[in-house]
């Protein structure tokens, strides 16, 4: 049974990397963003990435968020039965969020859908999101962080394709909403496609494949090859750091997939931005924590 005393714990460690992951970027993306600036031979490009890092060199100095649209906060949480605070984890995620949002500070993002008005604490109906894997036989948790932006929100879409238009179908509704959309997502984009059964479970893939390491590559050697395929088309466009042109668009591109009905094909996008704030921490049984995604990050 979860103390007092071990709540209000994980709910200041949690405040506090919620802060912080707003203001650092995690290691991949950084060592991401440092690949593409070595390669891009645009001039204008280049002084983009260059301002990319000193915007960067200053939250830090500063400990102010990276970006001003510190986002939506969400959670993908993949919880033991056997983690003693697997009760409490709900509200006291929704506590750290307030936490953060007057400590950090965060940007007030939460507003009420058709009451319009902004709750000024980042919370509101059923936000932050929180998404649940329940894990039999473990007595630890997993928690992804997630500031999801305006513009990088803004390219989501999803949608069910008929069977005939099969891969090739996929990779033009891709396509179509990075160049329609791409743009205001603030490139070099990681791009987090989704194909399953029907909207919803394409949609949570593509939302789950932001999550991964820069990098990933799906387990299935076509998904895979399509992975490449997608990252070198959304490239050839020419958008750039920022939409203002380039060799280079993309952080990467990663696909999440379930079986399907064989009468439908679904897909869908997610987009995070350059300056893609994610976090992964894992918490023990005894609340000691093992930070995978920023090594200077100390609760």
């Amino acid at each position: 049974m979860a103390s007092d005393a071990m709540v209000q714990k994980m709910t200041d460690m949690m405040a506090r990397f919620i802060g912080y992951t707003g203001i650092i970027l995690p290691d991949d993306v950084t060592a991401k963003l440092k690949e593409l600036r070595a390669k891009e031979d645009n001039p204008l490009a280049k002084v983009i990435y260059d301002t990319m890092f000193r915007n960067q060199a200053l939250a830090e100095e500063m400990r102010r968020p990276s970006c001003q649209d510190t986002g939506a906060i969400q959670f993908w949480v993949r919880c033991g039965t056997g983690f003693p605070l697997i009760n409490d984890l709900a509200g006291l995620l929704r506590q750290a969020v307030l936490r953060a949002t007057s400590d950090t500070p965060l940007r007030h993002n939460a507003v009420e859908t058709f009451e319009e008005y902004n709750t000024g604490t980042n919370t509101g109906k059923d936000l932050p999101t929180i998404w649940w894997e329940i894990v039999p036989n473990r007595d630890d948790c997993e928690i992804y962080t997630y500031m999801a932006g305006g513009g990088c929100t803004l390219p989501g879409a999803a949608m069910v394709l008929m069977p005939g238009e099969g891969y090739e179908g996929v990779t033009k509704f891709v396509l179509d909403r990075m160049t329609s959309y791409g743009l205001n997502a603030c490139p070099p984009l990681l791009v987090g496609v989704g194909v399953a059964t029907s909207v919803e479970t394409a949609a949570l893939l593509s939302k789950k494949a932001l999550l991964w390491p820069i990098g990933s590559r799906n387990p299935n050697e076509r998904a895979a090859k399509m992975e490449k395929l997608l990252e070198d088309g959304i490239n050839a466009i020419g958008i750039g750091p920022q939409g203002m042109g380039g060799r280079y668009s993309v952080l990467g591109v990663h696909i999440e997939n379930a079986a399907r009905h064989p009468s439908a094909i679904g897909v869908a996008v997610n987009v995070g931005c350059w300056s893609h704030r994610r976090g992964h921490i894992i918490f023990d049984r005894e609340l000691n924590c093992t930070i995978t995604t920023h090594s200077g990050c100390v609760l």
